[in-house]
């Protein structure tokens, strides 16, 4: 379930793991690649630049790097990003802000998710690249409860 503007996508869900559990997806390298489709090469830690693999055949190609901007622990989870615009990664250009929140809720964790900024990317891009992504995080949405039931 979520709500959109143009510059804005939110997501929420209700995961039934402990905050903890969800912490660790979201934080841990290994297990957030897992479920999020990619190989990191660093650990995530505050203020690092976590460089990575995608490992979607259609995109396996371009570097992913995730800038970290907030950890606080159980709490928030918040990361920038650069998007693929015209079959490229620019890593000098604008990028968006993926908050991740989590809540205590009965039975589980609320994870609330947001990604902002998409108003500063090239306006020939814009609609593509927040369309793409509105449909993506639903789709990570659903893995993220995947791997946390999975893996509990």
């Amino acid at each position: 379930m979520g709500t959109t503007s143009t510059d804005r996508i939110e997501k929420q869900l209700l995961l039934r793991a402990p905050r903890s559990r969800v912490w660790r997806a979201l934080t841990t390298a290994e297990e957030f690649g897992s479920w999020f489709g990619v190989k990191l090469h660093d650990p995530i830690a505050l203020g690092a630049h976590v460089k990575g693999t995608i490992t979607h055949p259609d995109y396996a190609h371009h570097p992913y790097v995730m800038i970290i901007e907030r950890l606080d622990k159980e709490r928030v989870f918040a990361w920038r990003w650069h998007h693929i615009i015209d079959g490229k990664v620019d890593l000098n250009g604008p990028t968006t802000l993926c908050v991740f929140e989590l809540e205590e809720a009965p039975g589980g964790t609320l994870l609330k998710f947001s990604e902002s900024g998409f108003d500063q990317l090239p306006l020939s891009h814009r609609d593509k690249l927040y369309r793409g992504n509105e449909e993506g995080w639903t789709i990570q949405m659903g893995n993220i409860e995947k791997h946390v039931s999975a893996t509990a």
